[in-house]
């Protein structure tokens, strides 16, 4: 695929007003969602849960894309369609999460690195073929007492970035995901410093490895508080400092960023990114790339039960909807109490 159309689908990726469904849970971590709510984790319940999502009336008009895990993009719908086919046909882009997890990293104690490269241009051919226009790679940088350190951020950098030139040349756009985890007590100032230099040592390995940046899609966390930290830091002030990281790192070559949610409630999710898009305009888009905080509240309306699809369909419809008015920095609180 040349450069023109990598370019092409990456723009469609962050198109305005629509954001990418993270319907990429492994099966471990679809397994202890559906624990929540009761429901057991067999094939046959992980195909119609998503399928529930996916045939979502409406939904195209809030979403650009869907990542799916390699069980879920071989699924078809109850009527025989590959998810794939039937995504396309909506009008939403099937991508496919390719790496294969994290790693302890040998010699330094509670970081990790992503597993995945071997083999990966034979896998993206397949994806390609079954369907996937894009794809995804999600690094780990954990922030504690003397991390991340050097060594865990370029190895990582280098993988995303090895990655990306792999999808590249399969004819796939990459989601480069450095994530910065929200784990632990540090503040604010703590994560802004990891996300600077993480985001730092990827696109200077993008560049290195000759990544086309205009094909390639950010996806970033948010500058957060850590999760136990007593100070948790308001909307104002996390806009202000993701935005200041994100000015110092991200060329404005790359068209969109997507925010991964990274722990936080779905609604402090869509709070968050209306902050960032009211301190526009940008060079780039910014839009979301949510999994649980696009799909929980629609989980726990579904239960595993077919009688409770229409409603979980609405409840998901109207979280994309939302989180889609705040990519276009047009949401507000009262549109929450307006449909609760």
């Amino acid at each position: 695929m040349d450069a023109r159309t990598l370019e092409e689908t990456a723009r469609t990726l962050v198109a305005l007003g629509k954001g990418i469904l993270a319907a990429d849970e492994s099966t471990a971590t679809i397994e202890k969602r559906f624990e929540r709510v009761g429901v057991p984790s067999t094939e046959e319940a992980r195909r119609a849960y998503r399928e529930a999502l996916f045939t979502t009336p409406g939904v195209e008009s809030f979403l650009s894309g869907a990542i799916l895990f390699d069980e879920t993009i071989r699924q078809t719908s109850s009527g025989g369609t590959p998810f794939p086919s039937l995504l396309c046909q909506k009008g939403i882009l099937p991508g496919i999460k390719v790496d294969r997890g994290t790693t302890a990293l040998p010699g330094f104690p509670g970081e990790r690195v992503t597993e995945g490269l071997d083999g990966l241009s034979e896998r993206l051919a397949e994806y390609r073929a079954l369907g996937a226009r894009f794809a995804k790679w999600r690094a780990v940088i954990a922030i504690g007492l003397g991390l991340p350190t050097e060594t865990c951020l370029a190895l990582n950098a280098h993988a995303l970035a090895r990655y990306a030139a792999l999808c590249q040349e399969a004819g796939l756009v990459p989601i480069v995901e450095p994530e910065v985890l929200m784990d632990g007590d540090h503040p604010l100032e703590r994560c802004e410093e990891a996300t600077e230099a993480a985001l730092t040592h990827l696109f200077g390995e993008l560049r290195r490895q000759r990544v086309c940046l205009e094909g390639t899609v950010l996806k970033p966390n948010m500058v957060l508080s850590g999760k136990s930290c007593p100070r948790q830091e308001g909307m104002e002030r996390v806009a202000e400092a993701t935005l200041r990281v994100l000015r110092r790192t991200v060329p404005a070559a790359v068209p969109g960023i997507a925010f991964l949610s990274g722990g936080q409630s779905a609604l402090l999710a869509t709070a968050h990114l209306q902050a960032l898009n009211a301190l526009g305009p940008h060079p780039w888009r910014l839009t979301f790339s949510y999994s649980r905080a696009l799909q929980e509240p629609a989980l726990a309306a579904w239960q595993g039960k077919r009688e409770n699809v229409a409603r979980a369909q609405r409840v998901f419809l109207e979280r994309a909807r939302l989180n889609a008015a705040a990519s276009r920095g047009s949401y507000s609180a009262e549109m929450e109490r307006a449909t609760s």
